[in-house]
């Protein structure tokens, strides 16, 4: 009998039972591809932290501790992979005589190192020249002496006579920060920016060279441990890992208490991922929760379209005798078809958006988020199905199907005005949202766990529900008030049955507006999530220029500055505009900042000045006013805070001149800077450039700014011939990739493109499937019309009068929603914005052909209506009995 039953149903209800089962198929693989998303997230960013960790451990011994002990410790708190001792020694100077001339730096250090050292850090160490064999230059250093591999090169050492070693390579380190970190000493004692001279030593040179000093336990010697840890005990979840990290290096410190002093650099990186790793939660939440919850009202739409029809068979089984669980048996077998079915093919359809995504590695499928996705189409089909049958079973009866229920006119939610409560409320929070600018990740200094600002969600969801509550009274209201307003409107496709088409959706109001309402809800959810995504892409091309500073950026040194070069770069194929910027350094009371000199009036030409860089939001009045005076400098955000600076302040600021000795030179507070191309995020100052030149005595232009046009990769290297090593050059390209994949953004890519698809099968679903189902419902309404004497085109203006009304007022509808909703996310989620942006980007090719696909489909159910429509009506109204 079951098994009958099922091919009734597959022969009567074929594209009804389908269209259930694909309702449920989107739901499912959504829910599978966010998760993915959210799991390839979360591995991602720990393996990139662990990727840009090149020392886990920097364990700093105390004078007098025994290394073999301190080693011991570590390998009872963790496994290891490698320890290396790194020994480092103050140096007073850098000397170097060539051609009659003397170079001389400040003081530096002299670090000495393990053969093999970087073996395992191959990624942290850049080969400018020579090889590593021997004694070993920074790039700073080497472009301060003017020296090269061959060289020799004299060590001023602090009480002993001076050394001289021979240069075998010079290199850039690209974690001198980590590296020459002063490990166990209080917060704001330790050195801003590392050593700007250093030389790197083989450890039997560097004993040779300050063994004394290190057994008289000077001042400026003292010894490290760099461990690196074995990363197969560490979770793919960075929230774990990071508690893994932090314990195990307080497992070690109370090990070693009073012997070393740990920098714990793996526990710092996995606490910058674990931040991203809950925006990435909340972007779950945020952008794909809102196409979870349309799909599952898709369904429920498409389910309730077949209700009656399930309560008849109900009826009709209750007349021959079943007894309500009897006919409760055959609605759970069409219930569990579209379930198992519809879980079945959204996990098909989740490999097959996933592959094109590029958002699936080697590890699909994943078993716990295919597990859950199965789970909720299963429970999606039964509650939409099976529960509204089994509330019926006991009251239904045939007669009772034949009846139409009237409804009132006024639910509870319109008497109450709940839409416009949620809206108001809604806006009261997206305001407090803005003028607060708070972050909704939220990760305190010296907190173990992150933790989210879940009342941010607020704003988002009260407009989703205010706004089509609003759409339904909105559609109602027109419907059955309006009804001469809707004649003058459909007259244009209805003709002369505009009054009879009116009267019609007057009297079906309530599914109109239901209709109307869910293509609301799925074009708002297409719109918002494309302005979104492609809002974030624009915006990581500007933090990414902001970051690199210009299309390329060409870095020297104060000795060696990279606008000396600036003819030859300006001429180089492909290079459209290139402007000096100058990079110093001054003091603003002790604190030590970067200060950078520009040409207020020219800079714009190499690189984009974005009015989000400063807190006036006008960049080029900013701008116009350090050109006017020369003395005026902008200043951070945070040293304005720090100082307690107002605009009109005169600041003493220290600058080094010719002779390396910092002199206090005025300045007048004329702007707040918020974020500058190549500037730090927390402290800088921004500068006249003639000005910075008079007052230190050298108008040396340690970095210039360029704009190209054409393959910039080709560019770059181009540009990398031609300096010959003389500057470091990097490219927006690079600085784009970095961005994209590191600790400090989600990426975005993978999930905008999960996003969009199903935006535009639930957009297709909302329109085109809803609109093919209300007409197959009325079916019989349409064999009656026929049977009376409606011609085609007759028939026709019912269904495209329908069609302009659900699809018409449902993209205008859900189009402005879309915005605003777009403005609310961007809003709340400011925190992934680095700047924020100063206005929307509209995906205009992406919504041109989203609407022409939404257009295509209701195009094809408006076709497939009338063409059933004109149908003989006996057969019709045989079928409907």
């Amino acid at each position: 009998m079951i098994l009958a039953w099922l091919r009734g149903l597959l022969r009567t209800r074929l594209g009804r039972l389908a269209a259930a089962i694909g309702g449920v198929a989107i739901v499912v693989a959504l829910l599978v591809d966010l998760g993915l998303f959210l799991d390839q997230s979360a591995r991602s960013m720990t393996g990139r932290a662990l990727q840009s960790v090149s020392t886990d451990w920097q364990v700093e011994l105390v004078p007098g501790a025994d290394p073999v002990k301190v080693t011991d410790a570590i390998g009872a708190a963790v496994p290891v992979h490698r320890i290396d001792r790194v020994d480092y020694a103050a140096v007073d100077a850098f000397e170097f005589k060539s051609d009659g001339t003397v170079q001389t730096t400040g003081a530096g250090k002299a670090v000495g190192l393990p053969k093999g050292y970087f073996a395992t850090r191959s990624a942290d160490i850049r080969v400018l020249a020579g090889n590593l064999e021997g004694a070993v230059l920074l790039q700073q250093t080497a472009a301060n002496l003017h020296a090269q591999p061959g060289d020799n090169v004299t060590l001023r050492r602090t009480g002993q006579p001076d050394a001289t070693v021979k240069v075998s390579g010079v290199v850039d380190l690209r974690s001198a920060d980590s590296f020459f970190q002063a490990v166990g000493v209080p917060p704001g004692a330790a050195p801003t920016a590392p050593p700007d001279n250093a030389v790197l030593l083989p450890s039997n040179q560097w004993a040779s060279l300050f063994a004394s000093s290190a057994s008289a336990r000077s001042e400026g010697v003292r010894a490290q441990l760099h461990v690196i840890l074995d990363h197969r005990v560490l979770s793919s979840d960075p929230e774990a890992a990071y508690a893994y990290a932090s314990s195990a290096g307080r497992n070690f410190e109370a090990r070693a208490a009073g012997t070393a002093v740990l920098g714990n650099n793996l526990a710092a990186q996995l606490d910058a991922a674990r931040g991203d790793a809950l925006y990435a939660r909340v972007l779950f939440v945020f952008l794909g929760a809102p196409g979870v919850a349309l799909g599952v009202i898709l369904t429920f739409v498409v389910a309730a379209s077949g209700r009656r029809t399930r309560e008849r068979d109900q009826g009709l089984l209750k007349l021959r005798g079943a007894s309500p669980q009897a006919s409760l048996q055959y609605v759970a077998v069409e219930a569990g078809l579209i379930g198992i079915l519809g879980a079945l093919l959204g996990v098909v359809l989740a490999f097959v958006v996933g592959v094109f995504a590029g958002s699936l590695s080697a590890s699909f499928p994943s078993w716990p988020w295919i597990a859950v996705g199965v789970g909720a189409g299963l429970a999606l089909a039964a509650a939409a199905i099976l529960v509204p049958a089994y509330r019926s079973a006991s009251s239904v009866s045939f007669a009772t199907t034949r009846q139409r229920v009237v409804r009132t006119e006024h639910p509870l939610w319109q008497r109450l005005y709940l839409d416009l409560i949620c809206v108001a409320v809604g806006g009261v929070l997206l305001w407090r949202t803005a003028a607060t600018g708070y972050q909704i990740v939220l990760a305190a200094e010296g907190v173990a766990a992150t933790a989210v600002d879940y009342t941010s969600f607020l704003a988002p969801l009260l407009f989703w529900i205010g706004a089509a509550l609003f759409v339904v009274r909105l559609t109602r209201g027109l419907l059955g008030g309006g009804r001469r307003r809707m004649r003058a409107v459909l007259s244009p496709l209805a003709g002369r049955m505009a009054p009879a088409v009116a009267s019609a959706l007057s009297w079906q109001r309530r599914r109109i507006a239901l209709g109307v309402a869910t293509t609301t809800l799925a074009v708002a959810f297409l719109v918002s999530t494309s302005i979104f995504n492609a809002t974030y892409e624009a915006q990581a091309r500007v933090d990414a220029e902001l970051t690199n500073g210009a299309d390329l950026t060409i870095t020297g040194t104060t000795a060696a500055p990279a606008g000396a070069l600036i003819e030859e770069i300006r001429k180089i194929p492909g290079i459209t505009d290139a402007e000096p910027m100058q990079h110093r350094f001054a003091y603003v009371g002790t604190d030590l900042q970067d200060l950078y000199g520009i040409n207020a009036a020219t800079i714009g030409r190499a690189t984009t000045i974005s009015n989000a860089y400063f807190q006036n939001g006008d960049a080029s009045g900013t701008l116009a006013l350090l050109a006017q005076r020369p003395d005026a400098v902008l200043v951070s955000e945070e040293t304005v805070t720090d100082f307690q600076l107002a605009l009109g302040d005169t600041i003493n600021l220290r600058l080094q001149g010719t002779d390396h000795v910092y002199r206090p030179v005025a300045f007048v507070f004329s702007g707040v800077a918020r974020e500058f191309p190549t500037a730090p995020r927390d402290s800088f100052l921004v500068a006249d450039a003639d000005y910075i030149s008079k007052v230190t005595g050298t108008d040396a232009a340690e970095v210039v700014l360029a704009r190209t046009n054409g393959d910039l990769t080709a560019i770059k290297a181009e540009v990398e011939g031609r300096l010959n090593g003389r500057a470091r050059v990097s490219s927006l390209g690079e600085t784009i990739n970095l961005i994209a994949s590191s600790l400090t953004a989600v990426d975005l890519r993978g999930l905008s493109r999960i996003e969009l698809v199903f935006a535009v099968l639930l957009a297709v679903g909302s329109t085109a499937l809803v609109l093919a189902l209300g007409f197959a419902d009325r079916r019989r309404d349409f064999a009656i019309l026929r049977g009376l004497g409606a011609n085609v085109k007759e028939l026709a203006a019912f269904v495209w009068s329908e069609v302009a009304v659900v699809v018409g007022g449902g993209l205008v509808a859900g189009s402005l929603l879309g915005l605003a909703i777009a403005m609310t996310l961007v809003t709340v989620l400011q925190g992934v914005f680095d700047p924020p942006p100063e206005f929307l980007t509209l995906p205009w090719t992406y919504l041109m052909v989203a609407l022409f696909v939404i257009a295509a489909a209701t195009f094809a159910a408006g076709r497939n209506a009338i063409r059933n429509a004109s149908a003989s009506p006996t057969s019709s109204l045989r079928e409907e009995q």
